[in-house]
């Protein structure tokens, strides 16, 4: 076989291995998305990055959590050092013994993953995105160079679309809200007017402007006085718009995943308003803290959430 016939054989081939690796359902990526799901969800609203993209990389990167990055130093994104001046490992990727960042819980790895895309300028044009693009991340992410594979993007696609991700980037606009219906008041199936998310094994719905108890919960077919209840107000409290307000009773504390992370304070936020973006009852938020019911948080106060 001459040379040229031979490299172009080589090309093709190489072309048709690249393209030709459908993916099929597993048990251990569905795993890892019940793991993880609350977290992305979390993540895509402090930062804007489709959970739906979070998870299928995170799935990717770290082999389903099982890869020796992720069980040794719960590095999920396969980020490297790059002015990293936190804890470092050396593992073979690209090159031999490459630096890559450490860190103290898989939690971390999520937050600091999205801090690099949002801060890096090679990722910019991406946020002008919706968060419901999942392609169009997936297809942006190859082509600001996340990965040097080149089914990189399609490799995301297919994972988004096989395990049914795209569903956190939405919220869930028809779920059904467990709130003791009486014989003659069903649990609805309606498209509501606020997006209902999920998170922390609750719902939740994000207040807009002119809000009250009273028209979230015709919306969402939740007693109003209930709703209140939940969200530890009183009934004709007045509610801000951009609050979270839960439709079934807090938790006790964050998702399993936050085990070990503490949650620094920022300006303007209270006991309440974290309580309220992590789903945790008050009381339980002051009790894992040690603190007392009139202690006024600082900024940069350090918090247990878990």
């Amino acid at each position: 076989m001459n040379r040229a016939i031979f490299l172009a054989c080589l090309w093709f081939w190489g072309l048709s291995t690249a393209v030709a690796h459908p993916i099929s359902w597993n048990k251990t990526y569905q795993d890892y998305f019940d793991a993880y799901k609350d977290v992305a969800v979390d993540q895509m609203h402090r930062y804007g990055i489709p959970a739906s993209i979070t998870l299928a990389q995170g799935v990717l990167e770290s082999g389903a959590g099982k890869s020796d990055l992720a069980r040794k130093s719960n590095n999920h994104f396969g980020i490297k050092c790059n002015g990293w001046t936190g804890r470092k490992v050396y593992h073979d990727d690209d090159e031999r013994g490459e630096c890559f960042r450490a860190y103290d819980n898989p939690y971390d790895s999520y937050v600091d993953h999205s801090v690099f895309l949002t801060n890096s300028q090679r990722y910019s044009r991406l946020f002008k995105l919706k968060t419901t693009d999942y392609k169009g991340w997936a297809r942006g992410l190859k082509a600001c160079g996340y990965a040097t594979s080149p089914t990189y993007a399609s490799r995301l696609i297919e994972i988004i679309e096989l395990y049914g991700l795209d569903k956190y980037d939405r919220g869930v606009a028809t779920v059904v809200v467990d709130y003791n219906p009486t014989p003659h008041h069903h649990t609805a199936h309606k498209a509501v007017q606020h997006q209902v998310q999920r998170f922390n094994d609750n719902y939740f719905v994000i207040a807009r402007q002119g809000d009250t108890f009273r028209s979230i919960g015709e919306d969402v077919s939740v007693d109003y006085r209930r709703l209140a209840k939940f969200n530890e107000r009183p009934v004709d409290d007045v509610l801000e718009e951009g609050e979270y307000i839960w439709l079934k009773k807090k938790r006790r504390h964050a998702p399993k995943e936050y085990k070990g992370y503490v949650y620094k304070v920022e300006a303007g936020e209270s006991m309440y308003s974290i309580s309220q973006r992590f789903g945790i009852r008050l009381k339980n938020l002051y009790k894992m803290n040690d603190l007392s019911p009139d202690y006024i948080i600082q900024v940069g106060d350090m918090l247990r959430i878990r």
